[in-house]
Formats: structure tokens, C-alpha cells, sequence
């Protein structure tokens, strides 16, 4: 009866924390649990390990710290899988490179299903009573298969000059010298790519818009609370936030979809693709928050990080200086590339060169991604029983495998704290070492379709601010610093530093 009190109270207290609802709300709520939950004694049958208690508060941090919450269980159960619920679901946490292979290769465990109840923060039009399954979008292949058609190489290398028009237009925003926060003017360049990829020209030269754009992402961001995730019942302030700004995203796209239906125009614009593909309106929305979520979570971040793990590590910024002046070089035709503008001549490199000729780049694009992805893999249990590490998997549980177990492996990386893109290299290759060891693309069934266009958009920021800037890293205060940031690899979205932001001090070089 105690543990039953004390579980209740822990309850009480994380929601009146979260300041995101009322208290008659949560005596309702609480009323609720107390007639539908039930209380789960933690216990282990030597192949699993159950971490009991009420399923809400047991759960609560796993939505709100899910990075400390996966690490400190997974080392609670000492090489055990663990279990906990979230509402009526199980949720099965794995370790360990046998483990991995069957998460990542297992045909009975699906990809979407996994993220659609573990996972808030994504723009989603079920929120706003909107189903596009009928209208062709029912599962992550017909996502993919439009993606594909959107991503063809002859469309990128004609986008690619744009996309360097497009940085440079909003980099000489910054003036000629200042300091940059790069989680949030950094992310702008990507949301400006990005929308560019995947709308059309009208929203990619609305700047207005744009910025109403990433508010609006970001407030369904900040909308994926504990409250809203664990209590999807309660009327809570985080609800009402993210059904506004999904409601006002989806009208935001709709208007630019209905336009240049009505056009009728015929161009290689996104948009107008998936219009003569047949797709209807919603299933276009759909789409286009999709990619614009994915491209901007996943290319912000690294764009970032890869920016400051250059910034204190000169012999790695050297070398990838020294590589995008060989390959400007080498692909430059006019005897004026001195006097024109160098974002220019950077358009002149053609996109097999950016994609293969690059592998410095590369190697520093992988060590980012290493360092910087952070939260956890999930899936869903579709088909039937299954063992992982001799614990039983049921048809209908969820799984979930820490991306830390891998990339933050002393076993599989030494020293995994630590910037270091020669590891990488031939004759270290700790890629290799072992089953799976790199994750940062998906492996197995499910590797990201969006990969090439992501390294692109990295290289293209990277090259700009390398060639055309100098910088360095400062304090709030403007004072020089040699810290090395760490990422808070419980902000699941943006893995900012942890503690006070760092700033990018920066003076532009070249026009």
C-alpha cells in the first residue's frame, strides 16, 4: 500500500512540475489511474528484468531523460533486457551486439509502429483528426518511394547551385563579422534548404513564411512533454500547443499546395512532382512536414556539432580547408573565379565530386554523427514471438535499443568521448569491429533514404562557413573558449550543448 502511495505521489509531483496543467486536471487524471492502472512489483526470471512499479511514473522519465533512463536501467539489469509499460504497451529495452542484429534485421519488427506511440516531437496530421492512409500514405515505403522521386540526382545537381545562393543570401544577413548561435542561425540555413528540397519556390523565397515555419516546428517540438506522451487524455497546455501548431503548419503547406495546383504549373518543383504523380493535397502536406522534419532535425545537428568540434580541433579544420581548396581548384573554369563570388565557384563543383571527393569531410561527417545521436531505436513486435537475448518477445510489444550501447561502446570505439574522424581510417577502421557498429545512416532493413542529400546540405554549410569565414568558439560573454562542448544527449531533437551555449565568433573573408 506504500509503494502504491508513494507511486501516486511521485505522480503528482512530475506533472505539477511539467507547469503544464491544472490541478483539477490532474485530479481527474490521477482519479483516472487510480481505477485503470495497476501497480507492477519489479522482479527478474534471470533472462529479463521487469522494473515494476506504476506504469506512468516508471515511464515518466523515459519520455522526459531518456538517455539517463535507458543507461542507468540498462546497467541496473546487468546485461538483461529490461521491460516497463508505457499506457497498456510494453516496451522492451535490448543491449548487446546479438541483441543488435536482431533489432536492426528481424523482419517481424516494424519501423513506423515502433515510433508512432514512443515517440512525440514529429509533426503529425492523425493530431488534427487528418488520415492520409487513403490517400496512398499508409506506410514508411510510400513515403520513401515519393521521397526518391523527389531526390533524383538530375533534380539535386540543377537544385545545387540554388542551394549555395540560398546559404549565401542568409550568411550575408550576419554581416561581416558578430557571433552566431549555430543551433539556431545554423538551422536556419538547413530549414532554408530544406523547405527549397521539399515544397516549392514561392515558400522557399517567402522568408516570413519560413520563419513562422520553423516557430511552428519548434513549438510542436516543445509540445512533446511527459504530460501530453503518458497522458494523452488530459486537455493539458502542451496538447492544445501541439494541435494549434499542427493545425497551422498543415494550412501553412495547404495554401502552396492549392496554389500551384490551381496553376497548374509544370516545373521540377517538389510540389508540382507529387501533383502529377497523382497525390492528393493532405497526402503532399504529409509528405513535405515529414521530409522537412527529418531534413531539418537530422542535418541541423550535425551541421552544428560538426561545426564545433572543428572549432577546437585546428588539425582536423585544416585538413578539410586544405580538401575543399583542392577540389574548388580542380573543378573551376573561369579565369575570374578570384573575383567572383566564392559561393559561385563552389557551384561549379559538380554533385559526384561533393558526394565522392570529399572523404575528409566524410570522415568528420561520421564522427559527428557518432558523438551527437543520441535517444533510442524503436520498433514494434508486428508478426510473432520472437527471443532476444533469451527473453521471450511478444507479438504487440515495443522495443527500444540506446544508441549509446553502440557508438559510446569502449569496446567497439576507445576513448568514445572523443572527436577523433581518424578512427575510421584504414588500418583503424573501429567501424568494423564489430556486428553493426555504426549507426549513424540505419542499418539492416531500414538505412535512411535520405542520406545522400543530408551529407550534401552538411557539405555545402560546412564548405561556406570553412572558405568564406574565419571563427572561432566563445563564451556568452564573448571570451574565447577551448571547452569542448558535450551534447545532452537527453534533448532527443537538437542535442544541444549542456550547460551554458557556446557561440561561433566569426569575421566573413571572402564575398
Amino acid at each position: 500500500m506504500n509503494t502504491t502511495t508513494n507511486s501516486f505521489g511521485t505522480l503528482v509531483d512530475l506533472v505539477q512540475r511539467q507547469s503544464d496543467i491544472s490541478l483539477v486536471t490532474l485530479a481527474a487524471g490521477v482519479l483516472l489511474l487510480a481505477t485503470s492502472s495497476f501497480l507492477v512489483r519489479s522482479s527478474s526470471d534471470g533472462r529479463i528484468v521487469d522494473l515494476g512499479g506504476l506504469p506512468v511514473t516508471t515511464a515518466w522519465k523515459f519520455f522526459s531523460k531518456r538517455h539517463e533512463f535507458m543507461m542507468s536501467n540498462l546497467k541496473k539489469a546487468g546485461g538483461l533486457p529490461f521491460r516497463f509499460r508505457v499506457l497498456q504497451h510494453r516496451v522492451v529495452a535490448v543491449v548487446g551486439h546479438e541483441a543488435r542484429k536482431v533489432f536492426f534485421n528481424e523482419p517481424s519488427l516494424h519501423f513506423t509502429e515502433g515510433y508512432e506511440i514512443l515517440m512525440g516531437g514529429a509533426p503529425q496530421l492523425e493530431d488534427i483528426n487528418i488520415d492520409v492512409k487513403a490517400d496512398g500514405m499508409e506506410n514508411v515505403s510510400d513515403f520513401i518511394k515519393r521521397l526518391n522521386m523527389l531526390l533524383r540526382k538530375e533534380r539535386i545537381s540543377e537544385t545545387l547551385p540554388v542551394f549555395l545562393d540560398d546559404i549565401n543570401r542568409r550568411m550575408m544577413d550576419w554581416g561581416k563579422e558578430g557571433a552566431i548561435n549555430p543551433f539556431k542561425e545554423v538551422y536556419e540555413l538547413v530549414f532554408q534548404m530544406t523547405v527549397r528540397m521539399a515544397t516549392c519556390h514561392e515558400l522557399s523565397q517567402d522568408q516570413e513564411s519560413i520563419r513562422k515555419l520553423a516557430s511552428l516546428f519548434w513549438d510542436i517540438e516543445r509540445s512533446a512533454t511527459p504530460t501530453r506522451l503518458l497522458l494523452p487524455w488530459l486537455p493539458s497546455p502542451s496538447k492544445k500547443l501541439n494541435k494549434q501548431a499542427t493545425t497551422d503548419l498543415y494550412l501553412l503547406f495547404l495554401k502552396y499546395v492549392e496554389e500551384r495546383r490551381v496553376a497548374g504549373a509544370d516545373s521540377n518543383d517538389p510540389i508540382d512532382i507529387l501533383i502529377r504523380n497523382g497525390d492528393t493535397d493532405n497526402a503532399i502536406v504529409s509528405l513535405i512536414m515529414g521530409v522537412t522534419f527529418a531534413g531539418v532535425v537530422n542535418t541541423g545537428v550535425n551541421s552544428c556539432w560538426a561545426l564545433l568540434y572543428l572549432g577546437t580541433h585546428p588539425e582536423w579544420r585544416t585538413k578539410a580547408v586544405n580538401e575543399l581548396k583542392e577540389i574548388t581548384a580542380k573543378y573551376s573554369t573561369s579565369q575570374f573565379a578570384k573575383e567572383e563570388p566564392f559561393h559561385k565557384t563552389l557551384s561549379t563543383i559538380p554533385l559526384s565530386a561533393w558526394e565522392d571527393e570529399l572523404p575528409t569531410l566524410d570522415l568528420i561527417i561520421r564522427e559527428t554523427i557518432r558523438l551527437s545521436l543520441n535517444g533510442s531505436f524503436l520498433r514494434r513486435n508486428v508478426r510473432k514471438e520472437i527471443l532476444i537475448q533469451n527473453a521471450t518477445i511478444e507479438k504487440g510489444d515495443f522495443l527500444a535499443y540506446s544508441v549509446a550501447d553502440t557508438h559510446l561502446n569502449p569496446g567497439i570505439y576507445p576513448d568514445p568521448e572523443e572527436f577523433d574522424p581518424g578512427r575510421y581510417e584504414k588500418g583503424r577502421e573501429e567501424d568494423r569491429s564489430a556486428p553493426l557498429a555504426y549507426l549513424g545512416w540505419g542499418v539492416g532493413r531500414h538505412p535512411c533514404a535520405g542520406m545522400k542529400i543530408a551529407k550534401l546540405e552538411i557539405k555545402l554549410i560546412l564548405s561556406m562557413l570553412l572558405l568564406g569565414y574565419d571563427y572561432s568558439l566563445v563564451d556568452g560573454k564573448g571570451q574565447p573558449t577551448d571547452v569542448i562542448p558535450t551534447p545532452d544527449r537527453n534533448d532527443i531533437q537538437q542535442a544541444r550543448p549542456l550547460g551554458d551555449p557556446v557561440y561561433l565568433k566569426f569575421k566573413r573573408t571572402r564575398d
